[in-house]
């Protein structure tokens, strides 16, 4: 890292303890530590080596160790347990202009808002706008910073981008002649992180007509590019989308195409040229013969291909079992009988394990699996053994009063740095399940963190490894592993790997998914929900499953309450 680069990591982690009201005095020692890199002559690396840069005035011991890390690695495990320790969306927020610090520690702390949607749902029902030192100006600057922020990253979380071509939809969907407006691309493929926003919209009227239209829109700033069938737009508010029209005979030729990806329609061209058709452009044909495809499943099968999900559509394996008839029937979120991986007020959640139990049943779930930090977990209020019994006692006064559902006792134990898991066996013996994950010292190397994870593994109650890699989409890049050795590991011990469901992390990466069933791995779905609103959590996570090839019978939550426990009892 230069100086540069460590200057703004130095300002991030003294932001970071602001946020969760660390000592003035430590956060002073790193804005001082910043300025003093800023200010250095010559480079970092000699001022390290010399020893000049730990006589410097404002540069003390434990400032000093991380900028040594930072220089050395690239990384620090003082920013990453602190980006651990903070909700991501307030660092988000931290990215949109106007907003210091202070007015997000105080959005949280107020409304408790952790999420940029939130924050914009609160600017817009004026909720904001009432907080002392805020009002109606500051929240519109606040609503055209989240679109600047948006624009300007690129590519968007699979949330946000979901949310945007949501908006987008229902905007098109009431112009005259529209029969259908279908979200396409990465959002229809699932995917984690969304560069492109593309809309497909179906209509009995020319495009150029529709496009007319389009351009009178309220709200439309922006409009440009466009070809006999496509524009890109920009909506004030609610980012930019290229706008792909159809008629209604062509609609799953176009759809088809405008869903990608480019390695699977590369596939799908040359399996239609074997076949004596092309599908080169946006439509299909049969020598010079048009062939109507009003839906998605009757260009495939003109291919005498089966329908492939969107999810499956990357390149791989896809097209070639489609031909054989060999696609699996994938997992659907009504095939999940239980939530798992829920926080509650007893940690860091905003909501009571019946509200959260509650809310779930109406979902329709039969069981929920309730996981609060551990001990060692302090910054997001980790449990003491004690106050296990007391959650304990809850939980059971709880179950007595729910009729066809039931709350089962967890805990999302930290992976310590030497591997063990967080609480004795005589603690963790009391409950149903137990989840593992690591939120601190990320700063392991590969073979030092691949045999933490391992050595975690020994411990018989432990149920679910969560969040395995540590990825924070957009934000931290996930630490080294060898995740061959970790599958081989979790197959033989019988233990389960989380997708986590949270659309800041989802991790596992479907890419490896196919390797974890291989090694024998069952894969659980964890929403990691810290309140009502992040039990939507799951359908994201179940899109993951979804591009892993996941199915029914590989995945726990599909387990009755009664499996499930038996499940988690068979490593005792």
């Amino acid at each position: 890292m230069d100086k540069k680069a460590v200057a703004q990591a130095l300002e991030r982690i003294a932001s970071l303890m602001e946020l969760t009201g660390e000592n003035p005095f430590r956060i002073r020692a790193f804005t001082t530590a910043e300025r003093v890199i800023e200010g250095l002559p010559g480079t970092l690396a000699d001022a390290l080596a010399d020893g000049s840069l730990a006589a410097t005035k404002g540069i003390g011991p434990a400032t000093l160790q991380i900028i040594a890390e930072l220089a050395k690695t690239g990384r620090s495990t003082a920013l990453e347990e602190l980006q651990e320790r903070v909700p991501p969306g307030l660092i988000e927020m931290l990215q949109i202009s106007g907003l210091g610090v202070a007015k997000v520690r105080q959005i949280h702390e107020t409304l408790r808002i952790e999420t940029i949607s939130e924050l914009e749902e609160a600017a817009r029902d004026g909720s904001l706008a009432k907080l002392p030192r805020f009002g109606a100006k500051t929240a519109e600057n606040i609503l055209k910073g989240i679109t600047f922020l948006r624009q300007a990253s690129g590519f968007r979380l699979a949330h946000h981008a979901r949310e945007e071509a949501e908006t987008l939809a229902r905007a098109l969907a009431q112009l005259p002649g529209v029969q259908r407006v279908e979200p396409a691309g990465e959002v229809r493929r699932r995917t984690e992180v969304v560069k492109e926003i593309v809309l497909v919209v179906v209509a009995e009227v020319p495009p150029a007509e529709l496009f007319d239209r389009l351009a009178k829109l309220p709200g439309v700033s922006e409009f440009s590019g466009n070809d006999e069938r496509q524009v890109t737009l920009r909506f004030a508010g609610a980012g930019a989308a290229r706008v792909v029209v159809t008629a209604p005979t062509n609609a799953g030729a176009v759809l088809l195409r405008a869903t990608g990806s480019d390695a699977h329609l590369e596939q799908l061209a040359a399996h239609a040229k074997a076949n004596g058709h092309s599908f080169d452009g946006t439509a299909l044909w049969k020598g010079s013969t048009f062939v109507a495809t009003p839906e998605e499943g009757a260009t495939y099968r003109a291919l005498g291909l089966a329908p492939i999900p969107p999810e499956l559509r990357e390149g791989g394996e896809e097209i070639a079992r489609a031909a054989k008839g060999e696609l699996p029937v994938l997992l659907e979120r009504d095939d999940l009988q239980g939530l798992l991986h829920c926080h509650s007020d007893y940690s860091d959640g905003g909501t009571t394990i019946e509200e959260m139990a509650r809310a779930c049943q109406a979902l329709g779930y039969r069981w929920l699996g309730l996981t609060d930090h551990s001990q060692a977990a302090a910054y997001a209020g980790g449990l003491s053994p004690d106050d296990l019994q007391r959650q304990a006692d809850e939980v059971d006064a709880v179950n007595a009063k729910l009729k066809g559902f039931r709350v089962l006792k967890g805990i999302e134990a930290d992976i310590l740095q030497d591997g063990t898991v967080d609480y004795g066996s005589e603690v963790l013996s009391r409950l149903d399940f137990v989840i593992a994950s690591i939120h601190s010292r990320f700063g392991m190397d590969k073979a030092q963190m691949t045999d933490r994870i391992c050595r975690a593994m020994e411990e018989s109650h432990l149920t679910i490894l969560g969040h395995l890699t540590g990825r924070l989409l957009l934000t931290r890049e996930a630490y080294e592993l060898d995740i061959d050795r970790i599958f081989e590991v979790a197959g033989q011990r019988g233990v389960a790997i989380e997708i986590n469901a949270d659309p800041r992390r989802l991790d596992l990466d479907w890419r490896v998914i196919p390797k974890a069933r291989k090694a024998g791995v069952r894969i659980s779905i964890g929403a990691d929900a810290h309140n009502v609103a992040g039990l939507r959590n799951m359908d994201y996570g179940v899109g993951i499953a979804r591009k892993g090839w996941l199915t029914k019978g590989e995945v726990l939550n599909t387990l009755s309450v009664d499996e499930f426990l038996t499940h988690a009892r068979s490593r005792r």
